[in-house]
């Protein structure tokens, strides 16, 4: 059987594209589905979780069946607009407030079965898939399954922290399946429908940032953030932060007051205080790393204008880690143009390692608390290296409003691990954690011989954006666990690779030589209006600057 064969999916399987001029049929109809979604679970709850957990089944299900080639754009969207909704219903929730993040997980569900129905289907066809297509699943599958046994594990000691941690863990591997399975069996327009969501998610921020009272009245703001409390209220986390800063805390708007990108440093340049922006996905760094990866995807398509719309609310948005993921790709990307893909990979590398060296000795002397609970996981694996099971330590976990972090900054490392991915999956899963963490090393650098040898810039974006991910999950949870962070990046890997498996054009087991890259414009090979230009770059490029390789 021929590559060409291998990747094609059978013909009851294709599904028929949609005219381009279509677009209500091609954009709006797929993303007013994908709301739906987002929606009944949230409301349906009030009546009856039983109703709401059935309507929200059954929907997916039905999506993935009937629409399978926009499983990874409805699991986009219901990732970052379900908590709008879970807000605007956190009224009816007043009685019961833990009923909120019970129906926070209602996305997690849907993500589960939209990936549950095509890893199914790709099942019994597994043998007739391309050979890179089954290595990838297998090695992710491999990922999944030892994430699950130590859920078991974490089950027997908090079972709703096991959980917690387990959406937030393991969601990414699901999106990157889906991502994969679905690119490597149906031509996708997904450019269309990401740049809409892209201006429906930056716009909701600039809205929030201009008319933050109106905003918190539309989405019943005040209830939901006042419900969202108690639990940091009955803790006394207010009160101990009222002793240890001097601030008092008199009306929401001061629980949303932080530094300028959460240091001291940029005071002398009046930069002080910001209200943090937190979006349609009420979380004020997911939000940020959110808005990071579409202005790197508008950046990839050409859409310049929005993308530099997008990079001013990133920079309102005062997230670090999501303002430093930004930068490092495009950088990554110019470098790559002016001296070659695989010097300048020599140099990031270094860089970053260089960088992640400085913050923990720098931070280990400021009493940081990102460096000291990394050093607390880093501690924690050293005593067990075999791992605690998942939800045992952690932001997330029953223990972290109780830290004395006066204490810990004395001793250099906090008992646990929090504020730290890196450090949380030490602590939780022991060595085991290098499945994971090797698992979107392995893959970034799988997703960059794809960039070096076709210089499309929606795969420099997967495979660097994938790196500085990592490199943060250090020094951050949401870097990892936030599925607009590490969640987003691993789709995108998905997409590309699964097409880049699909058309059967790159060579991931040849060594990159280090052509000059072109230009790539908007061809992005994920759109069907843009394939055969991509494909006959390709094909001269590798005539005239690239060595022949083994065939994907």
């Amino acid at each position: 059987m021929s590559v060409e064969a291998m990747a094609q999916p059978t013909a009851t399987a294709v599904a028929a594209p949609l005219p381009a001029a279509a677009p209500f049929g091609s954009i709006v109809l797929p993303l007013l589905i994908a709301l739906a979604l987002a929606m009944f679970g949230p409301v349906l709850n009030v009546v009856s979780p039983l109703l709401g957990l059935a309507v929200q089944t059954l929907l997916a299900l039905a999506i993935a069946i009937a629409l399978p080639s926009y499983g990874p754009v409805v699991a986009i969207v219901v990732l970052l607009f379900q908590n709008v909704f879970v807000s605007i219903c956190s009224p009816l929730y007043a009685s019961d407030p833990s009923q909120l993040e019970f129906i926070k997980g209602y996305n997690f569900l849907s993500c589960v079965l939209l990936w549950l129905v095509n890893f199914v289907s790709y099942l019994p066809r597994r043998r007739q898939c391309h050979p890179l297509l089954r290595r990838w699943m297998l090695a992710s599958t491999v990922v999944l399954v030892a994430i699950g046994f130590y859920l078991m594990i974490g089950v027997l000691q908090d079972p709703k922290a096991a959980a917690i941690y387990l959406r937030n863990i393991v969601l990414p591997f699901l999106l990157f399946q889906l991502a994969l399975l679905t690119a490597s069996r149906y031509r996708l327009r997904v450019t269309p429908l990401l740049v809409t969501i892209a201006v429906v998610f930056i716009g909701c921020g600039f809205f929030e940032f201009a008319f933050r009272e109106t905003w918190l009245a539309l989405t019943n703001g005040r209830t939901y953030w006042y419900l969202d409390g108690l639990k940091a209220m009955d803790a006394g986390v207010w009160e101990k932060q009222m002793r240890a800063t001097g601030s008092v805390m008199v009306d929401l708007l001061d629980r949303f007051r932080v530094s300028f990108f959460n240091t001291p440093l940029l005071e002398p340049l009046g930069l002080t205080t910001v209200l943090r922006l937190f979006g349609p996905n009420i979380s004020a760094v997911s939000f940020a790393y959110g808005v990071g990866f579409f202005v790197l995807f508008l950046t990839a398509t050409g859409r310049y204008l929005l993308a530099l719309a997008g990079f001013a609310l990133l920079i309102l948005c005062s997230v670090k880690g999501a303002l430093l993921m930004v930068l490092f790709v495009l950088v990554a990307q110019a470098a790559t143009r002016l001296i070659g893909p695989v010097l300048t990979l020599a140099l990031l590398l270094m860089m970053l390692v260089v960088y992640a060296a400085v913050v923990i000795v720098s931070g280990l002397k400021m009493g940081d608390y990102h460096v000291i609970g990394l050093m607390g996981g880093v501690n924690g694996f050293l005593q067990q290296p075999f791992g605690r099971g998942l939800g045992v330590g952690g932001n997330l976990g029953g223990d972290f409003n109780s830290i004395d972090w006066e204490a810990a900054q004395h001793l250099g490392a906090v008992q646990g691990a929090f504020e730290s991915a890196v450090g949380v999956l030490l602590y939780q899963m022991g060595a085991a954690a290098l499945l994971p963490l090797g698992f979107c090393l392995a893959l970034a650098l799988a997703i960059w011989k794809l960039y070096a040898r076709s210089g499309l810039r929606a795969q420099g974006m997967a495979a660097f954006g994938i790196l500085i991910i990592l490199v943060n999950g250090l020094f951050q949870e949401e870097a990892l666990f936030s599925p607009p962070a590490l969640g987003l990046m691993l789709c995108m890997a998905g997409l590309v690779l699964g097409h880049a498996i699909r058309d059967a054009t790159c060579d991931l087991g040849a060594a990159a030589t280090g052509p000059q890259i072109a230009a790539a414009g908007r061809d992005q090979h994920f759109d069907d209006s843009n394939l055969s230009r991509y494909e006959a770059a390709v094909q001269m490029r590798s005539a005239v600057a690239e060595p022949p390789g083994r065939p994907l």
